[in-house]
């Protein structure tokens, strides 16, 4: 079995001048970066004081999902001879709050459109959805539903 690591730096930016004295008085705001990348901006979901211009880490878990699951798709599909033309999805995630402020994740509806050559297996195409829903790593991961209604057109 192979194991894979992953390192970046998490850097919080939000200090303006008072540290955290008080829950108003400081920004979520942070910067995730790593060797070689550009810097991406972070802060909170403004529901929680965050910035809305920035990333906010219930997108960036959304966001992982999808990509994950595209890539997986991307390469089944090259290796099933289905010429994928275009992809584009519009992931929607479900996060329950508690009274106390915790929550969690219930679930992830990945709704991929893709577009594949004329003369391709359209069912073929759609099968191989399942497929890379399990071969994703982010989605064996996650302990919350992750469904994927996908929407699959021929040129």
């Amino acid at each position: 079995m192979k194991q894979h690591t992953y390192t970046l730096t998490m850097e919080w930016t939000g200090n303006r001048g008072e540290g955290t004295r008080n829950y108003r008085c400081y920004a979520r705001d942070h910067v995730i970066s790593a060797a070689g990348k550009p810097d991406l901006p972070g802060s909170s979901d403004s529901n929680f004081r965050g910035d809305p211009g920035r990333y906010n880490p219930e997108e960036l878990l959304v966001a992982s999902l999808s990509a994950c699951h595209m890539l997986w798709y991307l390469h089944l599909c090259s290796a099933n001879q289905i010429a994928v033309e275009a992809y584009k999805d519009v992931p929607l995630g479900e996060m329950r709050e508690h009274d106390d402020g915790s929550g969690e994740f219930v679930r992830v509806e990945l709704r991929p459109h893709v577009q594949i050559a004329a003369g391709c297996d359209v069912e073929k195409a759609r099968a191989l959805h399942a497929e890379a829903h399990h071969l994703c790593f982010i989605a064996r991961s996650v302990n919350f539903t992750v469904e994927t209604n996908a929407e699959i057109v021929t040129a």
